[in-house]
Parts: structure tokens; C-alpha cells; sequence
């Protein structure tokens, strides 16, 4: 079977994808080159080629994870409907009750970023980018009159804070919590937050 010919940048998503799978099915600290090469049927030379350390490899697969996060959440914001229905659909989009996926990868990330400055330069960089698109658009409600919030950063950092706790609960000690049970806290949390009367 003739292999097709794949430009630099197409391998590279394409090792990308593979690194990501592999690591959510392995884990950080289990992932090796040679189960991305295998996983695509090229040599362990090829990954090298393009990246090349394991390190290298897991830093750009969580950025690659990352970029596809923050688009989702881009576009989620980006509708043209009120801030409220905005931040959300994102909330819930986000929340590990929701249609986001990929949990798994991102706990393994965090505990992985302790050890590995690349890796945690990348959490953090999306850590950030999560929260001030959250708060852009509860600053855009508060503006709007739609709810009233005196500090929108802290409540996007609050508001993120609680997911991400969720989601180890749920991803980690499955039981835990049910995800009906979670996904009230997260409305109860946004609607304290927005000063919202409950429903």
C-alpha cells in the first residue's frame, strides 16, 4: 500500500492527533515516541524528525489540544446573543458534565506540568486565556445591564476553579458526584456570582 505523500505542516497535525490519543489512552508519564509512531505506522525517526524529544512532543500535543479548546470557546463566545446566553452555553460547554472533551488529558496535563516547565508553560498560557475570555464576557453583561458583577476576573477565575475541581471528581473518583448533582452547583455557583435570581 502506497503511503500519501503529507506536506510538513499536515505530518505534523497528523503526529499531533496521534500524540493527543495516545496520551489520553496511555497517560503522560506512559507515552512513548514508539506508541505515536505505531499508532500511525511511521518510524520512531519520523517523530524525531519533527519533534524532537518526548517532552517536545507532549508540550506541542497539549498546545495542539489547547488551540482546539480555545477555538470551541471562541466561537461560543463570539454569538450574537445576549452575554448571558454567551458565558452559558461556554460554562456548560466547559463543564465536565458537558460536551467538552478531553478531561482526562488535561488532569493528566496538570499533574504531568509540575514536572515539566514546557508543559506547564502551556497549561498555564490556556489557563489564562480561558479566564480572561470568561471574563471579557461577563464584563460585556455587567456593561450591558444584563447582571451585576464587581469583579468579573475573580469570577471567571472562581468560575473556572470549580470546573476544573469537578472535573478531577468526576474524571478521577468517578462516583463521586453524579453529573446532574454537578452540573447544579455550576448553575447555582453562576447565578451567586451574576447576582441572577434562581430558577
Amino acid at each position: 500500500m502506497t503511503r500519501v505523500r503529507l506536506s510538513v505542516e499536515e505530518r505534523r497535525q497528523e503526529l499531533l492527533r496521534a500524540a493527543v490519543q495516545q496520551i489520553e489512552a496511555r497517560g503522560v508519564a506512559a507515552v512513548r515516541i514508539s506508541d505515536v509512531a505505531s499508532a500511525l505506522g511511521v518510524s520512531n525517526a519520523l517523530v524525531l524528525y519533527h519533534f524532537s524529544t518526548k517532552e517536545k512532543l507532549v508540550a506541542a500535543a497539549f498546545a495542539y489540544a489547547a488551540e482546539g479548546d480555545l477555538a470551541r470557546l471562541r466561537g461560543l463566545l463570539g454569538r450574537r446573543t445576549t452575554a448571558l446566553r454567551r458565558l452559558r452555553a461556554a460554562v456548560r460547554w466547559y463543564a465536565p458534565t458537558g460536551q467538552a472533551k478531553g478531561w482526562r488529558l488535561w488532569v493528566e496535563g496538570w499533574a504531568a506540568a509540575l514536572r515539566e516547565p514546557a508543559l506547564r508553560k502551556v497549561s498555564r498560557d490556556l489557563d489564562r486565556q480561558w479566564k480572561a475570555a470568561l471574563g471579557e464576557v461577563i464584563a460585556e453583561g455587567v456593561a450591558a445591564g444584563e447582571f451585576r458583577c464587581p469583579d468579573p476576573a475573580g469570577t471567571a477565575l472562581r468560575l473556572t476553579a470549580l470546573l476544573d475541581g469537578l472535573a478531577v471528581q468526576l474524571t478521577a473518583y468517578g462516583g463521586t458526584v453524579s453529573r446532574a448533582r454537578a452540573q447544579q452547583w455550576v448553575d447555582e455557583a453562576l447565578a451567586r456570582e451574576l447576582d441572577l435570581p434562581r430558577e
